[in-house]
């Protein structure tokens, strides 16, 4: 997975792509309470190049391993980030205060993931991604997608209210 792909994944409190168990062998941990920041070029999540930083994390994360170690769920809940978006070409801004979430990501037998988020989540989508991007959105709700090998993101479903982020900050 590209450095970038994490990025993202970190900055929108989906950080951990990642591996945790069906087992009832449970491991908790805070997850890392570290502030971020980050630019993507314009066309990568918006149609302009787009500033996010995210602050005060409050999450709380379990993993799950199988008998072998191997993580093979990962459970993330809280608070989350209060997000800032900055559109770099107007300095056009829209802050989301933390309001809460729940991730719960599945590592499957073929190396890829399948994430179910529910509750406020943002998700930005690459041109790569599955449907194509640029774009940047506030889920409110519930949001399913998959990541291949290759970190490439298929939206799955949504259900509930959606705020197109990349629309406000023009």
């Amino acid at each position: 997975m590209t450095e970038r792909r994490k990025t993202r994944h970190l900055a929108l409190g989906v950080a951990a792509l990642a591996l945790a168990s069906a087992l009832p062998v449970a491991t908790a941990a805070t997850a890392a309470a570290q502030d971020f920041e980050f630019t993507l070029e314009a066309g990568v999540a918006c149609d302009f190049a787009l500033h996010v930083e995210g602050t005060g994390d409050n999450r709380i994360m379990r993993e799950f391993t199988d008998e072998d170690g191997n993580v093979v769920r990962i459970l993330s809940a809280g608070k989350g980030f209060d997000l800032t978006f900055t559109n770099l070409s107007t300095s056009e801004t829209v802050e989301l205060p933390s309001n809460g979430s729940v991730m719960r990501t599945t590592i499957n037998a073929d190396g890829t993931s399948t994430v179910e988020n529910t509750g406020h989540n943002v998700l930005i989508l690459f041109p790569t991604d599955v449907p194509a991007g640029p774009s940047t959105t506030l889920y409110v709700g519930r949001l399913v997608y998959t990541v291949d090998t290759g970190g490439v993101f298929t939206l799955q479903s949504t259900s509930g209210p959606t705020t197109d982020i990349c629309a406000l900050l023009t």
